[in-house]
């Protein structure tokens, strides 16, 4: 073999290596970018960023201009919202409620897409907290566990602290989104229905895209699934997967750990979700059309208060197995982009913007006795806060 054809023959192994490398990592690249996000330190050696003050207005994404007082031209209700993962992960297991990309993206895209269809029914109280990261949503590790029973410590805290200086006896709205509505559900468990004269308060608690075992809100417990969109004091909870992917809707039932009594964390098992479909605003009512899709947004951008432009008849939406199986959108706004990570949180698009705001206005309405929600004046008074003062407590 002369030295020409060697260095050919070396040339195409190196080539063939090269190549085969590059498909196992392609092949394995969630692995791989999953593990670029890994803390590599247990949790409990790890040092936690500062708690927050939430008497400090710092402490809130969203927060009324006056919290403890309202006038008539405010909506009836006060809205706790807890937001989505927006922090990817790296070095600490929880973020910090400061940290620049994560509260942009927060105030950019989260807040406008999911906090916004509740602020024509309520003052909204959106609590800044140290968040788990995505990488703890992706694993199963005892370091995960404990991630997000830290962020629900700062959640508890914000929630009582709420009822405490700003709520006052007023009807409330209790959503979550994603890690969001995992925490909603245990506020729900923990401190909402075991307190009767709270759970008369609460006139509704929305689970959105996250796993709760259906048999523990049957039509018997203390705060049931709602099984109409009239119905007041009940729980609207779902977990979504597209119809074209069946594999993460399995996936979904497989890697689901959810809150137990005692605030652990537990597999579902053999327990399907439960699956209120955000459509009919029933757990009864498993199918909606597209016709029947009151409206998408994607409200990315958009000053707090302003309401979107909506997006009718874009998807359909079935419960299947406690899953919500929704169909491909029709318009091309409503496309999921970016990076690895952020195609791992929720989109920066509502598909059911207008849905769940038709279905908070519902439920408000009947725990007031009314059939109907008069408009309220424009949510100016609440804003992104930036200032430090603190919120004055009522004795």
């Amino acid at each position: 073999m002369t030295r020409r054809r060697l260095i050919q023959w070396i040339t195409l192994g190196a080539a063939v290596v090269v190549a085969l490398i590059a498909l196992l990592i392609y092949l394995r690249r969630d692995d791989v970018l999953r593990a670029g996000l890994d803390p590599k330190q247990p949790f409990q050696t790890w040092t936690p960023p500062a708690a927050p003050d939430y008497a400090k207005r710092a402490s809130w994404a969203l927060i009324p201009k006056d919290p403890d007082s309202w006038s008539a031209g405010d909506p009836p209700a006060d809205v706790f919202f807890i937001h989505p993962t927006t922090y990817d992960g790296g070095r600490d297991w929880n973020a910090a409620i400061n940290r620049g990309g994560d509260s942009r993206q927060l105030q950019r895209t989260m807040l406008p897409n999911y906090a916004g269809p509740f602020q024509r029914v309520g003052r909204v109280f959106a609590p800044r907290y140290r968040q788990a990261s995505l990488f703890a949503s992706l694993t199963n590790r005892d370091d995960a566990r404990e991630s997000r029973r830290f962020a629900y410590a700062d959640v508890r805290a914000a929630f009582l602290d709420f009822l405490d200086c700003c709520n006052r006896g007023r009807p409330i709205v209790v959503a979550g989104v994603e890690q969001g509505g995992a925490l909603a559900a245990r506020l729900l468990d923990e401190l909402i229905a075991p307190n009767p004269e709270l759970s008369r308060r609460v006139a509704a608690v929305y689970v959105m895209d996250a796993v709760v075992p259906a048999p523990r809100y049957a039509a018997t417990a203390a705060y049931p699934a709602c099984s109409s969109r009239t119905q007041a004091h009940c729980l609207v909870a779902w977990v979504s997967a597209r119809q074209d992917e069946p594999a993460t809707a399995q996936r979904i039932a497989e890697r689901a750990f959810v809150w137990d009594f005692n605030g652990g964390l537990t597999p579902l098992g053999a327990r399907e979700p439960l699956c209120v479909n955000p459509v009919t605003g029933s757990v009864n009512q498993p199918f909606a059309d597209a016709r029947q899709n009151r409206g998408a947004a994607n409200a990315t951008g958009l000053e707090w208060g302003a309401r979107p432009a909506f997006l009718t008849r874009q998807v359909s939406a079935r419960c299947e197995k406690g899953v919500l199986r929704v169909s491909a959108p029709a318009s091309p706004s409503l496309v999921l982009a970016g990076s690895w990570a952020d195609r791992q949180k929720v989109p920066p698009y509502n598909l059911f913007y207008a849905d769940i705001e038709a279905d908070a206005t519902a439920r408000v309405a009947a725990a007031l006795g009314r059939t109907d929600l008069p408009p309220s004046a424009a949510s100016i008074e609440q804003s992104v806060v930036i200032g430090d003062a603190p919120i004055r407590k009522v004795d």
